[in-house]
């Protein structure tokens, strides 16, 4: 039975419930935790094979036929076994596209719909875990996952491709070269621009898998509608319109490795994808702290 201190008189808020001896809210689901839980997933490892694997099949395909067979033009593709740094750039240019929106949308779409899936979530909630910090430790392991894949495939590129062809300067395509540390530098640049511009996608991802108990429809719905902007940004009638499309602003990073690199495509590119993904993050949040939580 309650006492009589228990209860607040009329007209008077209750008093707040009694909080465990040690428990802090901040510290509920270390990221430690969720780390090493989402390492151990198979889908991680998985992606992380397809994304070590990639450069081992281009480095077999150049072997078997000619990177500058494909006409008078010449591109990135036709300068990929001039050094190993031309052949990580060339993996980032074949994947940008499409393969490394795949791991962001696993990563971030998966996570909060996964445990809704497994009839875990609400577990996690009454653990008790606040919902706000339950989405930022998810959010903040997905967003490391997606970063720790895009860095995985130009180190392991640069070091296939320095075995094959050498280590040497990046050689551009339109004339010239950069010295192999410049080309170090800027390849770093060039994975924070890919990153920054998937953000869009991981925000996408992370917002409908707080709307669905179906991990695959949060990542199919993410890549889907990626896939969209792409087709609408290969839309010229829609003129100055396409520059509000994230996949407009993707291979921005070319302009990186030049000579004398213009910024200022990655930097309307990163601002339309911050500005999506804020939208989508703060969206996740409001709706997911109000979410009837039954699985």
């Amino acid at each position: 039975m309650s006492s009589l201190a228990d209860t607040a008189p009329p007209g008077r808020p209750s008093p707040p419930p009694e909080v465990a001896d040690g428990y802090r809210a901040g510290r509920a689901l270390p990221l430690r935790v969720e780390l090493v839980r989402q390492l151990k997933r198979r889908r991680t490892l998985v992606m992380g094979a397809v994304l070590a694997l990639l450069p081992f099949v281009l480095a077999i395909a150049f072997a078997v036929g000619d990177p500058g067979a494909g006409g008078d033009r010449i591109t990135l593709m036709d300068t990929a076994t001039a050094s190993g740094a031309n052949f990580a750039a060339v993996n980032l240019f074949v994947s940008a596209g499409f393969l490394l929106v795949v791991p962001v949308a696993l990563f971030c779409g998966d996570t909060v719909a996964s445990e809704a899936s497994w009839s875990s979530l609400r577990y996690l909630l009454a653990a008790p875990v606040p919902r706000a910090r339950l989405l930022w430790s998810k959010l903040a392991v997905a967003l490391a996952l997606s970063l720790a894949a895009m860095v995985l495939l130009p180190l392991i590129a640069l070091a296939v491709g320095s075995v094959a062809y050498g280590w040497g300067p990046l050689h551009i395509p339109t004339g010239g070269t950069l010295s192999s540390g410049t080309a170090a530098e800027r390849l770093v640049i060039v994975v924070a621009y890919v990153f920054a511009s998937q953000l869009v996608t991981a925000g996408l991802a992370f917002w409908l898998s707080t709307k669905t108990d179906a991990p695959l429809g949060a990542v199919g719905g993410a890549v889907g509608l990626t896939i969209v902007g792409n087709v609408l940004d290969a839309v010229t009638a829609l003129g100055d319109w396409r520059d509000f499309l994230p996949a407009h602003w993707q291979f921005a990073w070319v302009d990186a490795v030049q000579p004398r690199p213009e910024w200022s495509g990655m930097v309307q590119g990163t601002a339309v994808s911050l500005a999506y993904a804020l939208v989508l993050f703060a969206a996740a949040f409001r709706g997911f702290t109000r979410k009837d939580i039954v699985s």
